[in-house]
C-alpha cells in the first residue's frame, strides 16, 4: 500500500512506530480528558505500549458493558487496549477480536497481548468496511473514535449488523457533528466526515440495529463532540405483515383480550374491520422461523389534516413469547418506521395493571403524559388508562 496516498494509516503507523521506538506518540493522550488512556480507570497490568498509544475518545469497554463468556469485535484496535480490557472482561471463556488497517499496529497489538499473557485474542488486518469474519459472529461490537474516520460509514454499518448475532450489542465512543463550525479551536482532524446524532442514529437504524441511542459527552470544539452509541441487533425477525398472518394476528389478539389487561375489547375483529381500520404500511410481526409471534401496528387517531402525523399504536406478543424482548424489538421498530414517514407523536393507552407494557413503551421512548380516569368501562368495571406518547426529536 502506498503510504504517501493514505494519511490516515501513515498518522497511525507513525504513532505506532514512536511508541514502539520508547517514546510518546504525537497526538497521543495518557493524562486526563477527554482523548487518550484518560477515560480509563482499570489499566493496572497492560503494557505500557498499550496505554501510551492509545488514541481514543472514550472508553467503549465500559460502554458496552461486557460480560463473561462473551466474543467481542475491536472496530479500530490501534495499540490494542480495548481489546485486552475486553479480554479481560469477558474471561477465559470469552474471546476478543482487533481489527486494524495499519500492519505497524497490528504488529504493536500482538506485542502488548504477549506481553500481557493474554492468549484469548486475536488480531486481524483488514478495513471496517469489509470486516473478515462470517456472519453472527460476535456477541458485541465496540470501536474507539474511528468509525468517524470512515469514508463509507454505510458500509461499516451493514458490516456490524452482518458480523453481530441476534440480541447482540453495539457500544461505541465516537465523535459526531453536534452543531456548525464556530470557529473555536480543536485538536481533531476528522472535522469533515464527522456526521451528526441524528445522522449516525437512521444509519444504525437502516443497517439493522435498534434501540440507538446517540449521548453527547465532551466538547471538543468546531462544532464537534465525543459521543456514546449504543444500539441492540433484534433478536427477532421483523418483518411487514402480509394478509396470509392475519389468522396468527388475531389469535395473538384474542390472547391478549383473555387478559382483561390488554384492551376494552371483548372479541377480535374480523379482517375487513381491523384491515380498514389499521395503517397499511405500518403493520408489523415479528416471527421465530415461520411462527407469527407478534404484532405491531398503527391506527390514525383522526382524519382530520393537522393530525395527519399523529397515530396510535398496538403491539401483541404471543403468550409463549412474552417477556423476551419481542415486544420492544417490536415497538422500536413500529415508532422508527413511523419517524421517516413523517409522524411526529405516536401515541396509546395502556390500563394502569399492565405493567408489561407500560415498561416496554418506556423503553422505546414513550413517555406518561397523563392518567384518564373511568374512561370506559370492561366487563360492566369502570377503568383508568394511562395516556403515553412518543414524540419525535427529528420533527
Amino acid at each position: 500500500m502506498d503510504r504517501s496516498r493514505d494519511p490516515v494509516l501513515e498518522r497511525y503507523a507513525e504513532a505506532a512506530r514512536q511508541v514502539d521506538a520508547g517514546g510518546a506518540c504525537d497526538g497521543c493522550a495518557s493524562g486526563d480528558g477527554p482523548f487518550g488512556a484518560g477515560n480509563y480507570d482499570d489499566l493496572a497490568g497492560l503494557p505500557d505500549a498499550a496505554v501510551h498509544v492509545s488514541l481514543g475518545c472514550g472508553n467503549p469497554v465500559a460502554v458496552a458493558d461486557l460480560h463473561a463468556g462473551e466474543t467481542v469485535l475491536d472496530l479500530g484496535s490501534g495499540g490494542g487496549i480495548d481489546v485486552l480490557l475486553s479480554a479481560r472482561r469477558v474471561g477465559p471463556s470469552g474471546f476478543a477480536y482487533g481489527l486494524d488497517a495499519t500492519v505497524e499496529m497490528l504488529d504493536l497489538a500482538r506485542r502488548n497481548a504477549a506481553e500481557a499473557g493474554t492468549s484469548n485474542v486475536e488480531f486481524l488486518h483488514g478495513a471496517i468496511e469489509q470486516i473478515p469474519l462470517g456472519d453472527a459472529a460476535v456477541d458485541v461490537v465496540i470501536s474507539n473514535c474511528v468509525i468517524v474516520l470512515s469514508g463509507d460509514k454505510a458500509a461499516t454499518f451493514a458490516e456490524i449488523a452482518r458480523v453481530l448475532r441476534r440480541g447482540g450489542r453495539v457500544g461505541i465512543s465516537d465523535i459526531v457533528r453536534a452543531g456548525p463550525d464556530d470557529g473555536t479551536p480543536t485538536r481533531v482532524t476528522c472535522a469533515a466526515s464527522a456526521i451528526t446524532p441524528a445522522a449516525y442514529e437512521d444509519a444504525l437504524r437502516r443497517a439493522g440495529i435498534s434501540h440507538v441511542e446517540v449521548t453527547l459527552t465532551d466538547a471538543i470544539g468546531a462544532g464537534l463532540s465525543n459521543a456514546i452509541i449504543r444500539g441492540i441487533k433484534p433478536a427477532t425477525s421483523i418483518r411487514l405483515m402480509r394478509d396470509e398472518d392475519w389468522t396468527a394476528v388475531r389469535d395473538i389478539y384474542e390472547a391478549g383480550i383473555a387478559t382483561h389487561n390488554a384492551t376494552f375489547e371483548t372479541a377480535a375483529p374480523s379482517w375487513d374491520s381491523w384491515d380498514a381500520s389499521h395503517l397499511v404500511d405500518h403493520r408489523l410481526v415479528a416471527t421465530d422461523g415461520d411462527v407469527v409471534i407478534g404484532w405491531a401496528a398503527l391506527s390514525p387517531v383522526s382524519d382530520r389534516c393537522v393530525y395527519a402525523g399523529v397515530a396510535e399504536n398496538s403491539v401483541y406478543i404471543h403468550p409463549d413469547y412474552r417477556g423476551r424482548g419481542v415486544g420492544t424489538d417490536l415497538l422500536d421498530a413500529l415508532v422508527t418506521g413511523a419517524e421517516r414517514a413523517g409522524f411526529w407523536t405516536v401515541q396509546t393507552g395502556i390500563f394502569p395493571e399492565n405493567l408489561a407494557s407500560i415498561a416496554v413503551h418506556e423503553r422505546v421512548g414513550f413517555r406518561i403524559v397523563g392518567r384518564r380516569e373511568r374512561i370506559g368501562q370492561l366487563d360492566g368495571v369502570w377503568r383508568d388508562t394511562l395516556f403515553l406518547e412518543h414524540r419525535s426529536p427529528r420533527l
